[in-house]
């Protein structure tokens, strides 16, 4: 591995409290994973969040920050606590009460991809997971709380854009209170991560765009919006999912050719996010 971990793009003069980050679009596989996976290559691409950094990539034109990862989200994944080792895929880690995420193979070193597919034939060696989270997941989070303490000193509050996005199948249950499947999921840990009138303004930025949005249900957040979203100390953190469905095709990750306008739309709710706190326009209500 000689890539940096992160992509992070600024704009030319931060104007806007709002970061904007995609832990999930990593798409530089290490060849070492390549030659150890009995998964082939698209296999392997299954459970990354394909392409949200572009749809997200106008951003820094907006006065807003751009942070994407590099690697991908099996490789080392960056919405997990760094603890959240996985005893059935890492050698020497003690099985430590039930963790969901981790009996399902999603620890920070993933075990699986989508449709619970094993990566690897056996076990990793404790080490080399611990290589990946120093020299992956450490550096990003570093990164990220750096950004996000710069929004405080800056702007007073800090607000973080958690960009995913979710597979067309988690939303055949789910339908919002007009009967319609949701095509943005907007997380904020049940009010628990950010003030209510941002995650209002957020929502209201998507519904703009003619998105159908809902809350929280089937995904609430995960461990970027629990650790930074901190409403009493003006840390506000929301995660957004996106249906890829709408922009590629989820077998072959293939763009579908309509992803311009896609892109439009989603550049356009950005904006709108962007704008949230900047000065002359009313902060969200805490």
């Amino acid at each position: 591995m000689s890539k940096a971990p992160y992509l992070l793009q600024r704009p030319e003069r931060r104007r806007s409290p709002v970061v904007f980050a995609s832990p999930h679009s990593g798409r530089d596989y290490p060849a070492e994973m390549i030659a150890a996976s009995v998964l082939d290559p698209l296999q392997l691409r299954s459970s990354e969040d394909a392409y949200v950094d572009r749809l997200f990539s106008d951003v820094p034109s907006y006065g807003a920050v751009l942070l994407s990862a590099v690697y991908p989200r099996a490789w080392v994944d960056l919405n997990r606590r760094a603890d959240e080792l996985d005893p059935a895929l890492v050698e020497d880690v003690a099985r430590v009460g039930l963790n969901p995420r981790i009996a399902s193979g999603l620890g920070v070193v993933p075990r699986v991809v989508a449709g619970g597919r094993s990566i690897y034939r056996g076990k990793i060696r404790r080490a080399e997971a611990e290589a990946r989270i120093d020299t992956v997941w450490r550096p990003y989070h570093e990164l990220l709380k750096a950004v996000l303490d710069e929004s405080r000193s800056l702007f007073g509050q800090a607000i973080l854009i958690d960009c995913h996005s979710m597979p067309r199948e988690a939303l055949n249950a789910i339908r919002t209170a007009r009967g319609k499947r949701p095509e943005v999921v907007i997380g904020d840990r049940y009010g628990a991560s950010a003030a209510p009138g941002i995650v209002a303004a957020v929502e209201a930025a998507f519904r703009a765009q003619g998105f159908v949005v809902s809350r929280n249900v089937p995904f609430a957040g995960a461990y970027v919006a629990q650790h930074y979203g901190r409403p009493s100390s003006r840390c506000h953190a929301i995660q957004v999912e996106i249906d890829r469905s709408l922009y590629m095709n989820e077998r072959t990750l293939v763009p579908r050719s309509d992803f311009p306008a896609l892109r439009t739309r989603i550049s356009a709710a950005a904006r709108s996010i962007a704008e949230i706190g900047i000065e002359g326009l009313p902060l969200a209500a805490e």
